[in-house]
Formats: C-alpha cells, structure tokens, sequence
C-alpha cells in the first residue's frame, strides 16, 4: 500500500483527509514541520499533503527543505492551503509542488488528485530504477555506482567501519568470445553477474557491473580478513559454475579478483582506494588469473594461492 504524508497543523483538517484517504493508502500525520521533515526522510513516502500555512516553519520553507534533499526531493507534494491568491500558487509551483489545492476541497477532488500523482510517482519510480539496472544482467549499472559509492563511504566514515572495495573480471574473456561466440559470452556475464550478487545482499553493499566484463562490489562492516574470505568464496563459487573454457587458465570460466578494506578517516579519497583495488586486480592477473589478492587496512596484503 502506498504511504501518504500529511503535514498539518489542524487536527479538524488532517481528521477529515484521513477519513478520505485512509481506505486506499497508508495514511501518516504530522501536526509540525519538523516532525513532518523527519517523516519524509525516513523514506518510502509516496506522496505529501502539506498545509501552507503553520507555524514556525511555514509551507513554503519546508517544501523548500524538501526539494533541497536527496532523499526527499522526488517526493510529489501537493499544497493545501486558503490563500487563493494565484501569487502564492504560483509560488508553490516554482518551489517544486506537483499540485496547489484551495481549502474548502471536495473529498472527491482532493482522492483524485492525489490518486492521479501517487501513480505517477509510482512510474517515474519504476523507470528511475529501470535507468539505474544494467540491461543485460539486471544488477545495478556504472551510473548506480557512481552515485551510490559516496553514501557507502560517508557511511563508514561516520561510524568508524571498514569498507571494502572488490573489483573483478572474467579471465580471457575476449578469448571465450573469439572461440564461443558473443552470444554465448552475453550468457556467461549473466552467470558471473548473478553468482556474485548473490553473496552481495545487505543493504549496505554495492555491487554493479563496471563495464563490460567487469565488475565491482563496495561493502561495509568486513575487517580485511572477513573481506578477503568474501572474495574467495565469490571466485570459487564462479568457478563452481563449471562453464567450460578452454583457455591458459582453467577449462572452466573463472575471475581474477583484487580488493582494498580500509576505515575512511577524514582527507582519505575514495578514488585513491579504486585505484589500489584496481592494482590488486593487476597483481592477480600478473600472478596467474583464477585468485583474489588483498590489501588490508594496514597495509598487510593477502594472496589466494
């Protein structure tokens, strides 16, 4: 059921939009700005009812706080208020609200309006999502990463955590491709792609298609250890797939793999922690393909065979 935010001071007002609403969406109330704020931030709103006119902080300036936050600014809101004054409408439409609703409204109305902008979100939502997932595999994509990276590394940074930065790559695959065909290599990215998601699902971690037959996974919470034994159960459980490859390596596909643990401290780069991951991949490659190589948070660096 979708989530409908309302955020006003009146509690006549918000009894009368929840009678409306409440058979057709998970209704949420706040009677202040700063608790209707909190509620947006904590995510899955679908849509916000705002009253213009509150104390304190007025409409106007939450919407305002609302459409200057990431987490918040996709959020449709529709403003309530009894100022018809088109000056203020015209006002709330430049701030970002989808919508402008003068009091008295009728049940009716209000219950299709917001029907018609909740599924609009729900579809804007839905390509959004499209837009951020590789074509071919449907893991998250180069643009995902590029934009998630940061947050996982703010994240570990904040709370003092180790975060871990894995890339990888199918061996010989341009070899695979010349003997099998591109088709057949299309299917072993799917095959790679899908058994090394599955060792990636805590909504802590990262894991995308970098490129071509590249990979990349960001994680946080494993010391370097841990890390290091994550990797080698993904690169032996690639290998277990046992799709057939006749190359210098191995008779099955297999992945060279190189990572980085560290615990971010402020004036670390995170571009600098890729590029040392990316250089344990090279190492990997450089000392045979089919293994994982490490560095951990001190320095300390660990080779699979």
């Amino acid at each position: 059921m979708d989530k409908v935010l309302i955020i006003d001071d009146s509690p006549v007002q918000t009894e009368v939009l929840c009678k409306i609403l409440r058979d057709t969406y998970e209704v949420t109330v706040c009677h202040t700005a700063k608790a209707g704020l909190q509620a947006a931030e904590s995510g899955g709103i679908s849509l916000i009812l705002l009253d213009v006119v509150m104390p304190g902080m007025d409409g106007f300036m939450l919407l305002r706080e609302l459409k200057g936050m990431e987490v918040t600014r996709d959020i449709p809101v529709i403003l309530l208020t009894s100022l018809s004054d088109v000056q203020y409408e015209e006002r709330g439409l430049l701030l970002g609200a989808v919508d402008y609703v003068t009091k008295p409204f009728s049940p009716v109305i209000i219950k299709a309006r917001v029907n018609t902008h909740v599924q609009l979100h729900r579809y804007q939502m839905k390509f959004k999502e499209q837009a951020m997932l590789d074509e071919l595999t449907g893991v998250p994509n180069r643009r995902r990463y590029e934009g998630e990276r940061q947050a996982r590394w703010g994240e570990a940074m904040r709370f003092g955590l180790p975060l871990s930065i894995c890339m990888f790559d199918i061996d010989k695959f341009k070899l695979y491709n010349d003997t099998f065909g591109h088709p057949a290599g299309d299917q072993v990215i799917k095959a790679v792609a899908r058994t090394a998601a599955s060792f990636f699902q805590r909504s802590t971690d990262l894991f995308a298609r970098y490129g071509g037959e590249e990979f990349v996974a960001v994680f946080v919470g494993n010391d370097g250890p841990s890390a290091f034994e994550l990797a080698k159960s993904v690169r032996q459980a690639v290998e277990g797939l046992q799709i057939r490859h006749n190359s210098p390596v191995s008779e099955w596909v297999t992945i060279s793999m190189g990572g980085v643990t560290v615990v971010p401290r402020q004036g670390d780069d995170y571009a600098t922690y890729l590029k040392l991951s990316d250089t344990m991949l090279y190492d990997a490659k450089r000392f045979g393909r089919n293994q994982v190589v490490w560095c951990g948070q001190n320095g300390e660096q660990w080779r699979e065979r």
